[in-house]
């Protein structure tokens, strides 16, 4: 059984980026999450949507904003240089790697485990089968 969670208008909001709430979800006007239950009703229109992330909840949590209360958009990551030392640096350990590792082994090149005849299961090396107990030569 695979676990998803359901499908809804938050998935489609990305992390930390504000969005015109009129754009998201439909609705009636609403507060500033910062201006609290004392302030003021905003249209959708005026309110921005903000999606925080959660330590414990992957998809995280919507909050909603006035244009005073808005955060702000956070910077794109910075994008370092690739240099061509860094790059044959990196690719140097993946190839002794590649010459390290050992061949795989064939079938055929295994050698033949002894099987009980009655369980089908591989025998111990004293000969003992560990199901039914029987002495396999």
């Amino acid at each position: 059984m695979k676990i998803v969670s359901s499908q809804d208008w938050r998935d489609a909001i990305r992390f930390d980026a504000p969005v015109l709430v009129a754009d998201v979800v439909p609705g009636e006007a609403t507060r500033c999450v910062a201006c609290g239950t004392d302030g003021p009703l905003y249209e959708r229109t005026e309110l921005w949507a903000v999606k925080h992330r959660h330590p414990k909840h992957h998809d995280g949590f919507v909050r909603f904003y006035c244009e005073a209360h808005k955060p702000a958009a956070p910077p794109p990551p910075p994008v370092a240089p690739v240099t061509a030392a860094r790059t044959r640096a990196a690719a140097a350990p993946r190839a002794e790697r590649r010459s390290a590792s050992p061949r795989p082994t064939l079938i055929t090149d295994r050698p033949t485990r002894t099987m009980c005849p009655d369980c089908f299961v591989e025998v111990s090396v004293g000969g003992d089968c560990g199901m039914c107990g029987a002495q396999v030569v």
